[in-house]
């Protein structure tokens, strides 16, 4: 039997070598770059043939414990995105479901050519047959049309979240700390109440402390205990509300119809 909603600190490779098979509904990862950043007890440097054979073998795990109709979402930087692309579509046959694009406004600074503004997540299923949630996630329509599904929009695959500002007090002392609102949308989107959601990189404890926010079981692994530590605090903090959001949520449908008396409509008076 698998104890969940535990932190494990471990060589990720290692931790799911040890898990059963077909245990895990949803699996977010936001794996080392391999851009040189420094994790504290260890360095994102790989010569990139070794990136690529540890890229493949935590893949592999990873799928032999994702149940058949899990899903999969994987953070990466613009340097190897495409091989990863490659690795999971053709060499490990996933389902391919999305080519996410995490826009920000902030970005590191260039002179020689243009700054990066976005990171990527790939989203792929195990099989045809998966769970994705679209009312769980709809956004307000931007116009009223009698055609639009006024409970919302489906939001996209280009996502605008800001950075978790270093000014911010939300901050960690993690260098790639992810918006919660983000793994909302996708731990919303890719699972139910009281399915597992698994991160094996779990650094500062984003997916962990949203997905027991959202009601789900989860799993997070690390193999610096100081992140370890970190992630378990941010698990146990009460909710007090997430530390970034859509901008879009907050938008009101224009052109918004009115009755015969010129009152405003049912949505708007909702609004």
């Amino acid at each position: 039997m698998i104890a969940f909603d535990k932190l494990i600190c471990g060589d990720a490779i290692v931790e799911l070598s040890k898990l059963p098979n077909q245990c895990i509904d949803l699996i977010v990862a936001d794996p080392p770059y391999n851009l040189g950043k420094d994790y504290g007890n260890n360095h994102d440097l790989k010569a990139w043939n070794e990136y690529e054979t540890f890229t493949r073998t935590w893949l592999k795990e990873a799928i032999r414990i994702l149940k058949p109709t899990g899903s999969i979402y994987v953070f990466m930087g613009v340097r190897f995105i495409s091989k990863l692309f490659l690795i999971m579509e053709s060499e490990l046959e996933l389902n391919f479901n999305g080519w996410i694009t995490w826009h920000y406004t902030q970005g590191m600074g260039r002179k020689t050519g243009f700054s990066p503004r976005h990171e990527d997540i790939l989203y792929f299923t195990k099989s045809e047959e998966y769970t994705f949630d679209l009312e769980a996630v709809r956004i307000p329509q931007k116009y009223y049309r009698e055609r639009n599904n006024m409970a919302g929009a489906n939001p996209g695959d280009v996502w605008e979240f800001s950075h978790i500002h270093y000014s911010n007090p939300e901050r960690e002392q993690h260098p790639t700390q992810k918006p919660e609102a983000i793994l909302e949308r996708i731990i919303k989107a890719s699972s139910h109440e009281n399915e597992v959601v698994l991160d094996p990189f779990v650094g500062s404890g984003t997916t962990c402390r949203v997905a027991k926010i959202l009601k789900r079981h989860w799993l997070g692994i690390d193999v610096n205990p100081d992140y370890i530590a970190m992630s378990q605090r941010r698990v146990d903090e009460v909710f007090d509300g997430f530390d970034s959001i859509d901008p879009r949520t907050e938008r009101k449908p224009k052109d918004l119809p009115q009755d015969r008396s010129g009152q405003k409509s049912l949505f708007e008076a909702r609004g």
